[in-house]
């Protein structure tokens, strides 16, 4: 698959990202747009994975720098689950073992198609620090090991002011389900 994108494609994602960029200031104090648009424009690969989270709903915005990479990161800031990634299970393993009714994807497979990491829950958090997400919705959150060795899987949201994380059936899967990813740039 090609993973480059067209000139008015990138020219549509680059202004949609200043233009989020410079309307949600709070989420990247003290960074300046010009450093970021030169960090992408050095790692133009980046681009198609930004397209993705952007086509798939998921209004991509820069939230934190790595001072020590000189990256910036990425996660999806859409106010719910991006619309494009519901109704997903959890990864592969799950959608393997669902004998019927089977989603059309699972969220590992397609955070790995676009590109991205989904959110681990530290990061889910970090994000919800910036903002109110997801409180009509939920997003699955990267599952440590031991606990989806058991078949269960995590996921989060936001009620009442507050963050919680659940489990569920791996294999499970919602309309208001999706996930959140990560780049870093």
């Amino acid at each position: 698959m090609k993973r480059e994108l067209l000139p008015p494609q990138r020219e549509e994602l680059l202004n949609a990202l200043k233009t989020r960029f410079e309307k949600n200031g709070n989420r990247h104090k003290g960074m300046e747009w010009t450093d970021v648009l030169a960090r992408l424009e050095a790692n133009t690969e980046k681009l198609w994975s930004l397209y993705e989270m952007e086509k798939t709903g998921g209004e991509p915005d820069v939230v934190s720098h790595d001072k020590n990479t000189g990256e910036y990161i990425f996660y999806d800031c859409s106010a719910e689950s991006p619309k494009g990634r519901r109704s997903l299970c959890y990864d592969r393993k799950a959608l393997d073992e669902r004998k019927e009714f089977k989603p059309e994807n699972s969220a590992i497979d397609m955070a790995n198609s676009m590109g991205i990491e989904i959110l681990t829950e530290e990061e889910y958090r970090v994000l919800q620090q910036i903002g109110n997400f997801d409180t009509k919705t939920s997003s699955w959150v990267k599952t440590p090991d031991y606990i989806r060795k058991l078949g269960g899987a995590l996921f989060c949201d936001r009620r009442y002011d507050q963050v919680f994380l659940y489990h569920n059936g791996a294999q499970s899967y919602y309309a208001a389900r999706g996930f959140r990813g990560a780049l870093r740039v």
